[in-house]
């Protein structure tokens, strides 16, 4: 997003510039001259119905598929033919009434299979892994969706911070166990593999060393900061993929400013409350606002895991709708970044992964 005025606030005349791929929205403010105008980069038009093309043969795993944009994700993809999605989440009652939701409201969905797993524990996380290679010999498309927000502090089975062993940790060993399957599946011809981690603006706003490898000083920091850096970490390792796994299309995408299932870890707290509903309501004047994830919430993921493989560029970080941006200063950090790919190896290893 750019501004050519230095006054945030739009209020008269609207524009939208552009055709049904790259837009703008150009604002002019009231009592202005026409050259002074707000631009914002609006993303790309897309259009699940029309821009996915077939996913024959492909087969798909979305982590949390059972609600929110997890699930709105595998409705999407689950009209255009691939052999099958595996839904993989935590509480089975849940996977299963998502499963008979998409199938109601998608009637040509293909098969969906429910995948248990609790990515707060390594060994679910094993087993899960182990269940799906059982069953597939190929996996195209790996989307690590699942995440939490906002809790207090607590930690994971092996000791991690809940929201950075749940969103990083969690899903670098799963992908970590998919790998052997996706690197030959990306061997086959005419193949188009990809691993979509899903980032946050988040990732702005994380502890103040970007990433706290020391987990235990967690405990003393405040768990919005927690959940940034786990979001920070979910970027940076698509980008470690990408320099490790080239032959694999690996990225990390802001969904958009959407009030999901997520938040319903956010504790009784007013500040918290507060600090949620201001940046709703900025949301409302950026792109890449939706009101829910079947109303544009899953575009951005959807995207970015079936557009045209050369409108990717691995390792990148996408603003709805397939806009590709830096991000934050952490973010660029090479250092960072490869401590943190070195550090989780280090923690995998130590547990035997």
């Amino acid at each position: 997003m750019r501004f050519r005025d230095e006054h945030p606030w739009p209020s008269s005349q609207q524009q939208l510039k552009g055709g049904s791929r790259d837009r703008t929205l150009d604002i002019a403010p009231a009592n202005r001259r026409p050259h002074r105008l707000y631009r914002i980069t609006m993303g790309k038009s897309f259009n699940p119905a029309q821009d996915i093309g077939s996913l024959e043969g492909k087969v798909i795993l979305v982590t949390g598929g059972n609600v929110g944009l997890g699930k709105q994700t595998i409705a999407y993809l689950s009209a255009h033919n691939p052999t099958r999605i595996y839904l993989a989440a935590r509480t089975e009652s849940k996977a299963r009434d998502a499963i008979a939701s998409i199938k109601s409201s998608v009637p040509n969905a293909c098969e969906i299979t429910y995948l248990p797993i609790d990515l707060s524990s390594f060994s679910s996380i094993a087993e899960a892994a182990a269940t799906f290679k059982a069953q597939e010999s190929r996996l195209d498309i790996l989307i690590n969706n699942a995440g939490i927000i906002a809790t207090s502090y607590s930690t994971t089975k092996e000791g991690y911070e809940i929201q950075f062993g749940t969103n990083h940790m969690g899903h670098a060993l799963l992908t970590k166990l998919l790998l052997p399957t996706l690197l030959e599946t990306a061997k086959q011809p005419g193949s188009d593999v990809r691993i979509v981690n899903l980032s946050s603006l988040g990732h702005y706003y994380p502890v103040s060393k970007g990433i706290e490898f020391d987990q235990a000083a967690l405990a003393h920091e405040s768990y919005s900061r927690c959940y940034g850096s786990s979001k920070l970490a979910n970027l940076l390792f698509a980008r470690s993929l990408a320099e490790q796994y080239p032959q694999i299309t690996s990225v990390s995408l802001h969904p958009g400013i959407i009030i999901t299932d997520l938040f319903k870890h956010v504790q009784s707290n007013v500040f918290m409350k507060l600090g949620f509903w201001i940046y709703g309501l900025i949301g409302l004047f950026l792109p890449g606002h939706y009101k829910s994830p079947e109303r544009g919430g899953a575009l951005n993921t959807t995207w970015c895991a079936t557009t045209a493989k050369a409108e990717l560029e691995n390792g990148a970080y996408y603003m709805p709708v397939g806009k590709k941006s830096g991000g934050s200063r952490w973010a660029r950090d090479e250092g960072l970044k490869k401590k943190l790919w070195e550090w989780t190896e280090e923690e995998l290893l130590k547990y035997g992964y």
